[in-house]
């Protein structure tokens, strides 16, 4: 049964599963025979590995398909795939302790991200096989992950060392995004926001690079949608009384002329709730329509993500979208906790295609921002009587903050086993960290200049400590989706520091400083280099240390990686990637995806 308290999520029902293909020696009259319950038991320990480690987005133990008879050449193979069509598997692994024919035996569907594990014993040679098949993807152009222990182990030996160990599951957790996105769609609510290039949607990107389509409504949707009262009237009512209870109000930082009445602010409150339930029913669909006699609008996009277009056609006449960004993209609201929708503010897709692979990635909520300001050290003690920052900040600070609000979860009042702030799946999530992120967060009325239609505006910052990554997918002329990744960490400055630096944007708006990682290399020799180098206004910070995830998912979707601080021993791509260069991986990332070109593309 799934955890997922919400029956409005585009994780019900059938998903995607991993495919586990136990391939042996097919020679018989004595060397299949004693290899039968080995490579088995190999595929039944993997598959356990895989089910008993990662979850889908909906809470669900992922679950595993092994194939009913080992696979010792074309007709078992063929078999195997007729079994894993039925079965709905998206994600394909390999397994063997011994010698297999390479061909024979190889998973051929172009689509499916495959890797192939062979057991590291002398007593067969799994290895020969592994490095044989691997030949056979890479001739065939149909890129495959190389799984391999570092150490010798014997024959009968059933323990899975910590190695391969992290190598399955982050095969599996990035294959299993391509499968679960495959198919969705990301809503584009409204159009292009105030000239910004990533609301500028792309449709071929989101087609052949993630699998998805891409659909629209008019933001007039809304407006209807609102006036004719086609949303749950009941569930409207638990939410505002929700919001009244568990969201405060904090300063208005209008001046004396531009505040709006009480009565207004009530007004706009009310129609953010309704704005959320609508945008939500959009991507989702909702059977309560259906029984207001609504039977089209309750189907919804099937989207995965959604955009909102908001400034300005929309801000200058209605409330702003903060609040159905910021609710939606949390892991809880008036139903409980849930897994977190993907809505991006300024409907730029770019950035909701970033957040989408983060949240797959980790089942987490994403936080977008604006990477709005470099802070030197220097430039902070000028401003902040003399304040030095130091330890992780001591080269200075990114300021990601973002006038459509970024979850709550990105408060930092959950915390992880260690004791450091994080942003957990929402089946991790306690009670009372729910009651923490809700009050570390105030509501203020925004800025009547900024937002003639009014609404409210979320503001928190984000607790330090944090370990995080900061993506972004840009579209270059010419070459297509590139990724960049920084990781680094949260940093928490003292009140009146944090203060003299908010109050110089808008402190009506949720803050983060970041500092990231520094190696001495490339844009990662300081944290300005690291801004200079961003390829846009926008990213996303996601929690954990999880840039190596980022580039695996990335070559599986044959989306290059041009600027990371991931140390190498981390970086897992497909082997055919080797052939494209060993020294500079960063050029050969890039030839290995042109060459391939994209996942689900025609060419």
């Amino acid at each position: 049964m799934s955890t997922n308290n919400s029956p409005l999520s585009v994780f019900n029902g059938s998903l995607p599963k991993i495919g586990i293909r136990p391939t042996i020696d097919g020679r018989l009259g004595g060397v299949r025979e004693s290899l039968e319950d080995q490579t088995m038991n190999l595929a039944k320990r993997v598959a356990d590995l895989v089910c008993e480690n990662l979850r889908y987005p909906n809470g669900d133990p992922v679950e595993c398909v092994i194939a009913e008879a080992c696979i010792g050449g074309v007709a078992e193979a063929n078999a195997c795939e007729d079994l894993f069509r039925r079965e709905n598997v998206g994600v394909s692994l390999t397994v063997t302790p011994c010698w297999c024919y390479g061909s024979e035996t190889m998973d051929m569907d172009p689509l499916r991200p495959k890797a192939v594990f062979g057991f590291n014993g002398t007593e067969r040679p799994g290895a020969v096989y592994l490095a044989a098949v691997l030949a056979g993807h890479t001739q065939k152009g149909i890129p495959a992950f190389g799984i391999y222990g570092r150490d010798v182990q014997n024959a009968g030996d059933g323990a899975m060392p910590d190695d391969v160990e992290r190598k399955i599951l982050d095969f599996v957790r990035c294959g299993l995004a391509t499968a679960i996105m495959r198919g969705k769609a990301y809503l584009s609510m409204g159009g292009t926001s105030m000239g910004i290039a990533g609301s500028m949607i792309d449709y071929a990107f989101w087609e052949k690079w993630f699998g998805m389509r891409v659909e629209d409504i008019d933001m007039s949707e809304f407006v209807g949608r609102m006036k004719k009262g086609q949303f749950d009237q009941a569930e409207y009512e638990k939410a505002l009384s929700w919001v009244k209870e568990n969201c405060p109000e904090g300063k208005d930082y209008n001046s004396d002329e531009t505040k709006r009445s009480r009565e207004q602010i009530d007004s706009e409150w009310s129609d953010s709730v309704k704005m959320a339930l609508i945008a939500r029913d959009l991507m989702v669909g909702n059977p309560k329509l259906a029984e207001m006699g609504l039977g089209e609008q309750a189907q919804g996009h099937q989207a995965i993500a959604s955009g909102f277009q908001g400034q300005r056609q929309w801000t200058d006449h209605f409330p702003n979208g903060d609040f159905l960004e910021a609710i939606l993209n949390t892991s809880f609201d008036w139903n409980g906790k849930r897994a977190p929708y993907i809505v991006a503010t300024e409907n730029d897709a770019l950035n909701a295609a970033t957040m989408l692979c983060g949240n797959l990635l980790t089942n987490t909520a994403q936080v977008f921002a604006d990477l709005r300001t470099y802070w030197s050290a220097d430039a902070v003690a000028s401003a902040c009587d003399g304040y030095q920052l130091d330890g992780l900040a001591s080269d200075g600070l990114l300021h990601l903050i973002n006038s459509g609000p970024a979850t709550l979860d990105g408060t930092g009042r959950q915390t992880a086993s260690d004791g450091t702030p994080t942003m957990k799946p929402f089946w991790e999530i306690s009670d009372d960290e729910v009651q923490e992120c809700l009050k570390a967060t105030t509501w203020h009325p925004s800025i009547t200049e900024y937002f003639p239609g009014g609404g409210l505006s979320t503001r928190y910052k984000t607790r330090g400590g944090m370990r995080a990554t900061m993506t972004r997918i840009n579209l270059i002329d010419g070459l297509g989706p590139a990724l960049q990744i920084a990781e680094g960490h949260t940093v928490e400055l003292p009140d009146h520091v944090h203060d003299a630096l908010d109050d110089r944007t808008n402190p009506s708006w949720p803050t983060t400083w970041f500092a990231p990682t520094l190696t001495g290399r490339g844009a990662f020799t300081s944290t300005y280099e690291v801004m200079n180098h961003w390829g846009a206004n926008h990213c996303v910070m996601t929690t954990g240390h999880v840039g190596h995830l980022f580039i695996t998912l990335a070559s599986m979707l044959r989306i290059p990686v041009y600027m990371h601080n991931v140390d190498e021993s981390r970086v897992f791509r497909p082997s055919a990637w080797n052939a494209f260069g060993t020294d500079n991986l960063e050029s050969a990332d890039f030839r290995a995806c042109q060459n391939f070109g994209p996942l689900y593309g025609r060419r």
